[in-house]
């Protein structure tokens, strides 16, 4: 039984890809440096495979910063205000996902998205009104020559036609069917030219197809590949789909000359009733994902090979598939020294995932494979008690009752007393929550959990670096402060730390954007909190300012969805567990006196299924209640914020409404601030906080342009409801960057309010 990899991790085992890149950046390596790098680091991932006798493996799976990107770079998908930099090629791709500032111009990033329901992060091809869509590019070419030169045969991916398409900000009044026929030219050019390069297989993904599709989609899909294959010669066609199944058009797809088809058996739950229904074409190969591309537990053999018979006994042609890329898993467990040898025993990373697809290709073909010592070893996992079980915990989550989710009294109720309360100006200014993390805080955690320096030491550093983040914000004139968070190395990870039922890795990073890792922790068994988390930071920064000073918490969605869950214990029950721990610290606040407290739900949408008629019952349902019972039994004085980035959201406004926070500040700037009409279509009852500036691009923006996106929102939001605040974070950025934009930001506000 031969396997195959979607995709693997770009970014090295130790993380080589985001430091090479981090030094072009500041120019202390070349452009010839970082390209040698990237070229190792390829050589590296590939003889990996063919090490695990990998038999489908994947080239242009690499990417400095996003392969949306790169598909929009190889299609000639290039804003004008990009070109027009005249930058180098490197220059411009790194433009477009950046921004530039600088002697050749100032220009925005493109839009940044989650990328279908992972954490991993695309960039939003822009096609504008003079776009023409066609071949220019040679890195998928380029980089299967490279392979085939060091003798490894690779199947080329390059995302899909009508992924690309479906994916891309087009023109006004334009749908993705008027670039049809030019994106359909371009893939017979890529194809053809594979064919003369003698490749034996591309893998073209189209996840799209897992989503909800309109009949005009599904015509699209066949229109496109009706023209496209044809041309195939002979070139062998893989449509690889992931993150869910093709219920949709799994009869369309099948009817398509497609060579093979790649499936996803992990979280496409309807994959093996539409292949026990429709039946599979015998002159094609299933490419089964059965290897779970997007979490870190064990394979269970005693599951997966039953599945594999069952999809065996209906198909001629079975080759043992990747779930999805193995982008979204870290790289390798070789670099974990403090997980226990037990703990490990649990665990596969990207590379370790490689050795499951070799064991169940050789379990599959023998007679009883569980007389296999593979088999034993993996079935010891599953048929012991795994430690961490917190009956306590259970029985609170049992005892939950509907009135634990409800915070009295009512918003409008709540909204007056606290403008009395706290007597914030109108358009309060704030930040997110994050200060830029130095140097000098890095070498002090550091330092600390080396064990080099003591409690007190680094406790006093990082009350020193608060009172200068608050003095900072004071001489700026934000309204609402925070304390900067320089004790907190993740904003998930940090509360995982200090929580009952977490473990961590030391090197387990993976690429959330661009050169951004990071390093989920795992949940492990059932959460508890033992003791206060943020009160001593929090109550320290309040006692040096007359200014309200958040209280800064992440909610029990985002900690879930940004960490490896079990899996065996559904995420409703998980979450429960970690909104019970958080309550407990939100009320510890409020008791210290802290009367502004942030819970980020940053990672809200990140688990919503994909298609919207398992939205309520499969996540929304348990998902919104866990937010509110965080909450729901604080003071109606105590203002509670969230936060909220980098997905879609305008689809979900009125369950984001039901959450009943009192205010919420979205990532807007790169969405060209669409989501305010919704929330004025839906009667948005929340105060909001749009974000008025791109904290994701190193661009300072001016006094005018912040003004004037400003007074783009009064035109939709109500003066009385409307905060103003950078669009996430601010942890990334650079010191100076920061004060100017900041400085900026509070002058534009006070320029607004002499208007109003």
């Amino acid at each position: 039984m031969t396997t195959s990899v979607i995709g693997y991790p770009r970014i090295g085992k130790l993380r080589e890809l985001k430091f090479a890149i981090e030094s072009y950046f500041k120019g202390d390596k070349s452009e010839n440096e970082l390209l040698g790098l990237a070229k190792t680091l390829r050589a590296t991932h590939w003889q990996q495979q063919v090490e695990n006798k990998i038999a489908y493996i994947s080239s242009n799976d690499f990417s400095f910063y996003d392969a949306v990107l790169d598909t929009a770079n190889l299609l000639n998908v290039i804003p004008k205000r990009y070109q027009q930099l005249t930058l180098p090629e490197l220059g411009q791709y790194f433009a477009m996902a950046r921004g530039y500032q600088g002697d050749k111009g100032d220009v925005h990033a493109l839009a940044m998205k989650k990328w279908f329901n992972t954490n991993y992060h695309y960039l939003v091809p822009e096609i504008e009104a003079t776009t023409e869509i066609k071949l220019v590019g040679t890195k998928p070419f380029d980089e299967y020559q490279e392979a085939k030169a060091l003798g490894i045969e690779t199947k080329p991916v390059i995302i899909g036609p009508l992924t690309f398409l479906k994916l891309a900000k087009l023109p006004a009044g334009q749908t993705y069917q008027s670039y049809q026929a030019q994106i359909v030219s371009a893939y017979q050019n890529i194809i053809t030219k594979f064919e003369q390069l003698g490749t034996k297989w591309v893998q073209i993904d189209e996840p799209i197809l897992v989503t909800d599709l309109s009949k005009e989609d599904i015509q699209s899909f066949e229109q496109i590949y009706q023209a496209i294959l044809p041309t195939k010669g002979s070139v062998k066609i893989l449509l690889q789909t992931y993150f869910g199944d093709i219920r949709d058009c799994y009869t369309n797809v099948i009817a398509q000359p497609f060579d093979g088809i790649g499936i996803d058996f992990v979280e496409g739950k309807e994959s093996l009733n539409l292949l026990q229904q429709y039946g599979f074409p015998s002159d094609k190969i299933l490419f089964a994902g059965v290897i779970n591309g997007k979490n870190i537990w064990r394979n269970n053999y005693a599951k997966t090979l039953p599945l594999l018979a069952q999809i065996k006994s209906n198909t001629s042609k079975l080759v043992i598939n990747t779930s999805c890329s193995l982008l979204h898993v870290p790289y390798t467990l070789q670099n974990e020294t403090k997980l226990t040898i037990a703990q490990k025993a649990y665990f596969t990373f990207a590379q370790e995932k490689l050795l499951e697809l070799a064991e169940l290709g050789q379990l599959i073909n023998e007679v009883d494979p569980k007389q296999h010592q593979a088999y034993k070893t993996n079935q010891t996992l599953f048929t012991r008690e795994r430690e961490g079980t917190n009956q306590n915990v259970r029985q609170k989550v049992a005892a939950l009752s509907p009135q634990d989710f409800v915070r009295l009294p009512e918003f409008n109720q709540r909204e007056k007393r606290q403008k009395q309360t706290l007597n914030l100006p109108v358009l309060p200014t704030t930040t997110i929550g994050s200060f830029p993390q130095t140097s000098d805080v890095r070498l002090n955690r550091a330092k600390f959990k080396k064990g080099e320096i003591s409690l007190e030491h680094y406790t006093a550093f990082n009350k020193q670096k608060i009172a200068e983040c608050i003095k900072l914000q004071e001489e700026i004139g934000l309204d609402v402060l925070v304390h900067g968070e320089f004790e907190r190395n993740d904003m998930v990870e940090y509360f995982g730390e200090s929580l009952n039922g977490f473990i961590f890795t030391e090197k387990a990073w993976v690429q959330s954007y661009g050169t951004r890792c990071v390093k989920p922790p795992v949940i492990w068994g059932d959460v508890s909190r033992s003791k206060p988390i943020t009160v001593e930071y929090s109550q320290y920064a309040q006692s040096l300012s007359n200014k309200p000073v958040k209280g800064m918490l992440t909610g029990p969605v985002t900690i879930l969805n940004w960490s490896f869950p079990r899996e065996d214990i559904s995420n409703k029950e998980s979450v429960f567990q970690i909104g019970l721990a958080i309550a407990d610290e939100v009320l510890d606040l409020e008791a210290a006196g802290i009367s502004v407290i942030q819970i980020d739900e940053a990672a809200l949408k990140e688990k919503l299924p994909l298609r919207k008629a398992d939205w309520h019952s499969e996540y929304l349902d348990w998902a919104i209640p866990a937010f509110r019972l965080v909450h729901s039994k604080v003071k109606a004085e105590t203002q509670i914020h969230t936060h909220m980035c980098y997905s879609e959201f305008t689809d979900i406004i009125k369950e984001i409404d039901q959450m009943d926070a009192d205010v919420i500040s979205f990532e807007a700037s790169r969405s060209n601030l669409e989501i305010i009409d919704v929330l004025k279509q839906n009667n948005f009852q929340t105060e909001v906080g749009p974000g008025v500036y791109d904290i994701h691009s190193p661009r300072v923006p001016s006094v005018n342009e912040i003004r004037q996106t400003i007074e783009k929102l009064l035109n939709k939001i109500d003066k009385q409801k409307l905060w103003v605040n950078p669009d996430c974070g601010l942890k990334t950025r650079g010191e100076k960057e920061v004060v100017a934009s900041l400085i900026n930001l509070v002058k534009a506000t006070l320029d607004v309010r002499l208007g109003l």
